[in-house]
């Protein structure tokens, strides 16, 4: 049998289509790896952001008497610094916090990154005096955290301000 003159470079076509369909697909599962790394990356990013938010509800919990005098209220990262390894007052204690707060940004977010506290006992009808915050009332004002990142966009040179804003009673 031989073959008729006009099939002659079918297989090559065949071939041709077969490996262009192949690379369509490799790019595909590519772009599919480079877009789960980036909403990977983001997720850890907003990950920590959380983690590193609680961690400063916790300390100002843990110290009231701060948190009345309004030794927290401020912009992180604070460049105080505090030991408070042998023990310290509220306000001492505040300070240390803020430092720990502001190291743990730097650490643990990119470049840049930065917080804002402030609360408000303002409103309330009851506010202790400062020889009652020693029998630590709880705090009834609010406070609002804030904390900023940047992120870069996945297809996008220019770079996006995130922010968690959070809202919240000591």
């Amino acid at each position: 049998m031989s073959r008729s003159r006009h099939q002659q470079g079918v297989t090559l076509i065949e071939v041709l289509t077969a490996m262009l369909v192949f690379s369509v697909g490799l790019i595909g599962a590519a772009e599919l790896m480079l877009v789960a790394s980036h909403v990977n990356h983001t997720a850890y990013l907003r990950t920590q952001v959380a983690f590193v938010a609680q961690n400063m509800v916790e300390r100002m919990q843990a110290n009231l008497t701060g948190v009345w005098r309004g030794d927290y209220n401020g912009t992180y990262p604070d460049s105080s610094a505090q030991d408070c390894s042998a023990g310290c007052t509220p306000q001492r204690l505040a300070l240390h916090d803020r430092q720990l707060f502001g190291d743990q940004l730097k650490t643990f977010l990119p470049p840049n990154a930065q917080a804002r506290v402030l609360c408000s006992n303002g409103g309330l009808a009851y506010v202790p005096t400062p020889e009652q915050w020693a029998w630590r009332p709880p705090y009834g004002g609010n406070c609002a955290m804030t904390v900023t990142w940047i992120e870069r966009r996945l297809g996008s040179a220019i770079p996006s301000a995130e922010t968690l804003a959070w809202e919240f009673q000591p």
